[in-house]
């Protein structure tokens, strides 16, 4: 063998040796990166994924333009949500508890949409209470959201089963609203009047006194308000339960 072959060998063996430790470099990098990133945790992954399914799944609401009251249809929304990530956590390795990693999973998520905390935890224990019916079975919402699918309509399915009720009714919501802010402001005036009244126009009462009569005033006006509020709500449920 000549000179120069022998020195072209050698530059091919010394450029295969660099290939091979470059690979051996480069793949050391991708394990070790592969161990710096932790992996998702099955909270974590329930929560993507129900928001997944959930921004699919509202667009067939909205659609529908129901007419609920906020807070029915928030907690409609959570126990289907709840039924949606227990199905999902059953897929996950490392979980023994699928159910109650729905319910975590719920409470992480209204913590990070904002909810104050107290408020998530009153949440989460007011969903778990209402989340088996008397027999035992599941909730509606939640069975629903258990047996649901990717791109099917089962979000919307719930809300059909509430569409003649009355007492989840969008349109009772306002009556509520406009009902409460009556009662409040409307029994403050009455015993700033009261008590405007009792001070200019009759004085040397004592201060007990007078805040007595503000109350006791303010009291006769939020009763009867409030018992009429009351029968206007029990006269449409009546109503929608009577049959045709």
């Amino acid at each position: 063998m000549s000179n120069k072959e022998q020195d072209s060998a050698i530059t091919t063996e010394q450029i295969s040796t660099q290939k091979e430790v470059m690979e051996a470099v480069s793949a050391e990098k991708v394990s070790a990166e592969k161990m710096t990133v932790p992996d998702k945790s099955p909270v974590d992954a329930c929560v993507d994924y129900a928001r997944e399914i959930l921004s699919e799944q509202l667009v067939t609401v909205k659609a529908r333009n129901y007419d609920y009251a906020p807070e029915f249809r928030d907690l409609t929304i959570q126990h289907y949500l709840i039924g949606v990530m227990w199905k999902f956590a059953e897929s996950l390795e490392g979980v023994k508890d699928p159910r109650e990693t729905a319910f975590v999973a719920i409470e992480t998520m209204l913590t990070r949409d904002g909810m104050n905390p107290k408020k998530v935890i009153n949440r989460v224990e007011f969903l778990k209470k209402m989340s088996r019916m008397e027999d035992g079975t599941n909730a509606l919402a939640i069975a629903i959201g258990y047996d649901s699918c990717p791109g099917d309509q089962s979000l919307a399915e719930v809300f059909d089963h509430y569409v003649d009720d009355t007492r989840v009714s969008g349109a009772l919501w306002p009556l509520y609203d406009r009902g409460k802010k009556t009662i409040l402001y409307g029994g403050l005036f009455i015993a700033f009047v009261v008590i405007w009244f009792i001070t200019l126009f009759m004085p040397g009462n004592t201060t007990l006194s007078i805040l007595a009569a503000g109350l006791i005033s303010a009291a006769l006006f939020v009763i009867p308000v409030f018992l009429v509020g009351l029968l206007i709500y029990f006269l449409k449920i009546k109503k929608t339960k009577q049959p045709d």
